[in-house]
This record gives C-alpha cells, structure tokens and sequence, in this order.
C-alpha cells in the first residue's frame, strides 16, 4: 500500500513538472561558465575574467559605479581580491581571494536572487563581532541570521497577512507549496498568520512566476541561476523564474518549490540571508536538495519583531 500511494505522489510530482519545464531551449550565460576560471587569482589575465566580475557585482560584491572598478576587462586586480575575499568569509570559506575548486562550487549553485550586499552593506557579516586574542583578530558569531538595512519589517499590529497568486503565470500545481510554506512560517514563529486573496488590490503579498526581464529591475537569467527573489517589507512581491525546472519535493536536477519559497518567504518577512548553511535563508540551494526552518531562522523573525 505505501508502495502504491509513493507511486501516486511520484506521478503527481512529474505531471507537475511537465506543466513547469522550460520552453525556452536556449540558455542564457550561466554560472556554469565560470568554471573555466578555476585556480585564478590575483595578478591573472583570463579571457573570461569579466564574468566572474559581473557575477560578484550582481550579488553586490563589486561596484562598478567607481571610476577605478571595471567589468568588462579580464584582470584580476585588487578590487576582485577584495570581493572575492568577501564573498568567502559569507560563505564560511577559506578566505583566500582565490578562485578554488570549494569558493566555485558554491558560486555555480543556484540561488535567491537577493544580494548578499545592498547598496555598500554587508548584512551576512553584521553580526560578526571582532575581539582581540593574542595579537590576533578573531571573529565570534553573535547570531547567523540578518536583517535588510534599517530592519525594515511589518508594521506593528500587522501580524496577519493576505497572499494573491497571479494565476496568469502561476500553475495551480503550484500554489499547495506555498501554502505548506505559509503555514510552516506560521506555525513556527506563532506571530504571523496568512491566508490567500483573490483581490491582487487588497492583497499584502503578490506571487507569480515571471521571465527574463519582467519589470522590477530584476530581471531572471534564465534555467539553473536565479531561482527566485522576493522584496522586503512591505512591498511584498514574490517572484519565481518560470523558465526553472521546478519540482514537488527531492528530484535530481530539479527545484524544489516549497523549498525555495520558505525562502522567499522569509525576504518578505524581514529577513536577509544567513551565513548558517542548513538554515532556509542561507542563499544558495542545492538542485535536488530539500530543507525546512531552522532554528536561526525562526530566532531571527523573533528577534526582529521582539516576540
């Protein structure tokens, strides 16, 4: 019988697949092309070198508004050392400025969409406090999870909030994730309470599945990148990249969907990422991989609405 019903979920989860597949055949620039640059580093002049400058600037690494940064060349200058170095203390990586096999593994993942640096402010290392021991500095983690700039969240009182589904790119396959994922929320940090909306007006939280440039300055990559981005509060939108190969559950090389929208959910809430691996808000999700809430998570909602 358990046979039988693993059978029933397992179609279920492929016929959804076929309604999500991409159409789009041709793939954009992928992360996957900066595998050629392994082992670079400072000094190098690599023909490609400007990819992994443009991956680093769209996470908010690099800035490229300074009359002394360049991204379209292929020299690996100081500016790159500093971002990449960066970007390894985010991830827990060994710090070395250097394009190693483990810092391109975790660039090549797919992942949220949200920055890990906005407007000059670094928020996965807010947390981080320096302390002197023996002439060295070390840093002790005070608390894993972030805020956006200036903790920007819910107003109070506003603990109930009303969801719309843009049912024009939306699949009705995938609205019962999303659902599971607000009540996850909501049953964890017993503060927020969330239902649906058929009034796209009225409603706090809009979702829907978009392509390429879809209008919000935030425009999708295309299969294996981006997989979704969400805003902080309290604009509420909530967008996933329609051309990704989405699935219900663990697939190999597909996206879970509820996976990704606990994430995104948590942008919507208040939260910026996590430098905790396991928890939901850490950036980058393995294809195939599923994850729930974690307790960094959870704290981090408490702590921001002080509940």
């Amino acid at each position: 019988m358990a046979q039988y019903f693993q059978l029933i979920i397992s179609c279920i989860s492929l016929l959804f697949l076929l309604f999500l597949l991409p159409s789009n055949s041709e793939k954009p620039l992928s992360f996957q092309s900066l595998k050629h640059l392994k082992g670079c580093q400072k000094g190098d002049h690599l023909e490609g070198l400007h990819e992994l400058k443009q991956y680093l600037n769209k996470f908010g690494y690099l800035n490229y508004h300074s009359s002394k940064a360049h991204d379209d060349d292929d020299d690996f200058d100081d500016f790159l050392e500093a971002a990449m170095k960066t970007y390894q203390a985010n991830y827990n990586l060994n710090v070395t400025g250097t394009l190693d096999s483990e810092t391109l593994s975790k660039m090549v993942m797919p992942r949220c969409g949200v920055p890990d640096v906005i407007n000059g402010t670094n928020s996965m290392q807010t947390n981080r406090k320096a302390h002197h021991h023996r002439g060295r500095k070390e840093f002790h983690t005070v608390s894993h999870y972030s805020f956006f700039q200036g903790s920007l969240r819910w107003p109070a009182g506003k603990t109930h909030l009303t969801y719309w589904f843009d049912l024009a790119t939306t699949h009705q396959d995938s609205i019962p994730p999303f659902v599971r994922a607000f009540d996850k929320w909501a049953s964890n940090t017993q503060y927020f309470t969330f239902s649906e909306t058929q009034d796209k007006e009225s409603s706090d939280i809009k979702i829907g599945f978009e392509s390429g440039d879809h209008g919000d300055d935030n425009p999708f990559d295309g299969p294996g990148n981006v997989l979704a981005h969400a805003f902080a509060p309290t604009d509420g939108r909530l967008h996933c990249d329609s051309e990704e190969s989405w699935s219900i559950g663990a697939i190999p090389n597909y996206a879970d969907l509820e996976t990704v929208a606990l994430h995104e959910i948590g942008h919507l809430l208040g939260l910026d990422h996590s430098q905790v691996q396991d928890a939901i808000m850490f950036p980058t999700i393995p294809l195939g991989a599923v994850k729930d809430l974690h307790a960094d998570d959870v704290q981090g909602i408490k702590a921001l609405y002080n509940i």
